[in-house]
């Protein structure tokens, strides 16, 4: 891989407008996660353009690492925005539970409250909890969720729920998609 990154390098860019470790590391990042020549070719296009962008005069490592970080929120992006429209009201939840930093702990029902509460707003029928519970286990799958099953002792069982994606990358989808831009201010009134 670098070899390659190495002749596409000498071929698009001016001679000391990168640096070896930068290329090793786009490398290294791309080999570590499935070797795939693409990636770190994307990873070398998109640092080029963040130390452009900076006014830097060769592209170093710190500029892969930031390329890195929005490659990867861009994909997880693109994930959202294929999901279902319940599926989003309830990552929606989860986000108005996570800003008023009460996401530490957060369990299916008052996610559920929050959830029927989005539904009503917009007007659509909430899904069952059953149903629900599968859609949590699907974003989970997706891992943009940690659900965990944990005991209640006589009150019985639940999922525990933690994000495993950046508040702002949630931010940034409910901002592009204009049935879900109200939840940016939203109280919810079961937390209240």
């Amino acid at each position: 891989l670098y070899d390659i990154l190495q002749d596409r390098a000498k071929l698009a860019l001016k001679p000391n407008t990168y640096t070896e470790a930068a290329l090793r590391l786009c490398a290294a990042l791309a080999a570590s996660e499935h070797g795939d020549a693409r990636r770190a070719l994307d990873l070398l296009r998109v640092s080029t353009e963040i130390a452009e962008r900076e006014g830097a005069n060769s592209v170093l490592e710190d500029h892969v690492r930031t390329a890195q970080s929005k490659i990867e929120e861009d994909r997880v992006l693109e994930v959202l925005k294929t999901l279902p429209l319940h599926s989003k009201l309830l990552l929606s939840s989860i986000f108005l539970l996570k800003k008023r930093e009460l996401g530490n702990r957060m369990m299916t029902g008052t996610i559920y409250e929050i959830y029927t509460e989005l539904c009503s707003e917009i007007g659509l029928e909430p899904l069952t909890q059953r149903r629900v519970s599968g859609l949590l286990a699907e974003l989970d799958a997706l891992g943009i969720i940690n659900a965990k099953v944990v005991s209640l002792g006589r009150h019985g069982r639940s999922k525990q729920i933690k994000l495993n994606i950046p508040l702002k990358t949630v931010r940034s989808f409910l901002t592009g998609d204009t049935r879900l831009t109200f939840v940016l201010e939203y109280s919810p009134r079961s937390l209240i």
